[in-house]
């Protein structure tokens, strides 16, 4: 199966107890369609307290069941909380988004989005130069406004 066709068939489960285990999963997915794999990702620093990190992901056979699976799951109750199920999102690369050691602005992706065209540089350019000029004369464009009131015809 390809890594596009797995992600589909593949259901996010969030706001798990910390109870909840894989046989827990699998015995409240299962009505949904054959299940391929369970994962509950495990904290990064492991303590004996925390199993697991409060969400897991369930594979499926084929997307049909996994929608049907977040169909019937999305916002039902497991071990006494209110879980959230969703299509699983594909897995961001180390070097790319918030946890990467890479500069924002040095990423492939970021600088093709918000490149900058000569044009609007000049005229951020020029706004800049009017502005240390110094403020305007208020005063400025009013000449030959000797009488307050519409004018006489």
């Amino acid at each position: 199966m390809s890594d596009a066709a797995r992600l589909k068939a593949t259901v996010y489960v969030g706001g798990l107890d910390l109870g909840v285990t894989t046989q827990t999963l699998h015995a409240a997915f299962v009505p949904f369609g054959d299940i391929v794999d369970i994962t509950l990702p495990k904290p990064e620093l492991p303590s004996n307290k925390d199993p697991h990190r409060g969400f897991g992901y369930v594979e499926f056979e084929s997307a049909e069941d996994a929608r049907e699976a977040i169909d019937n799951m999305d916002k039902s109750e497991l071990y006494g909380r209110v879980i959230k199920v969703a299509p699983a999102k594909p897995q961001k690369e180390q070097n790319e988004g918030l946890g990467s050691k890479t500069a924002i602005w040095e990423q492939e992706g970021w600088l093709a989005k918000n490149a900058v065209s000569d044009e609007d540089r000049l005229a951020v350019q020029d706004a800049r130069g009017a502005a240390e000029e110094g403020p305007m004369d208020p005063m400025q464009g009013l000449e030959g406004l000797d009488v307050a009131g519409p004018k006489q015809a």
